[in-house]
């Protein structure tokens, strides 16, 4: 099966710049209350199944990388896409009855 590779960046950014986006992109677990309550705030991947690779990079199904990267390109981001062949264990995590959770 094959599939599609993206790899972003921003190119000068400050750290702090690059850390939203990454928030913005996969989501991030916050509490409040001390660490009495933890929740997940949601991130632009997290209604479709990726296997993430380092923080700048991860795997999607072909169907999923146009949305993807036109978010991307709409927060000044640079993007590279390559397709990839998936190993049997990418496979099944780009399953698309599985979701992030069970990552």
């Amino acid at each position: 099966m094959r599939a599609i590779l993206i790899a972003w960046t921003l190119p000068g950014a400050i750290k702090t710049k690059s850390s939203a986006m990454a928030k913005m992109l996969y989501g991030q677990e916050t509490s409040c209350g001390g660490g009495r309550y933890v929740y997940w705030r949601k991130g632009f991947l997290d209604d479709m199944p990726y296997v993430k690779l380092i923080r700048g990079a991860f795997i999607v199904r072909k169907e999923d990388s146009r949305k993807i990267v036109r978010f991307l390109e709409e927060n000044e981001v640079v993007v590279s896409v390559r397709e990839v062949v998936l190993t049997a264990r990418d496979e099944i995590m780009l399953d698309t009855d599985r979701t992030n959770d069970d990552q």
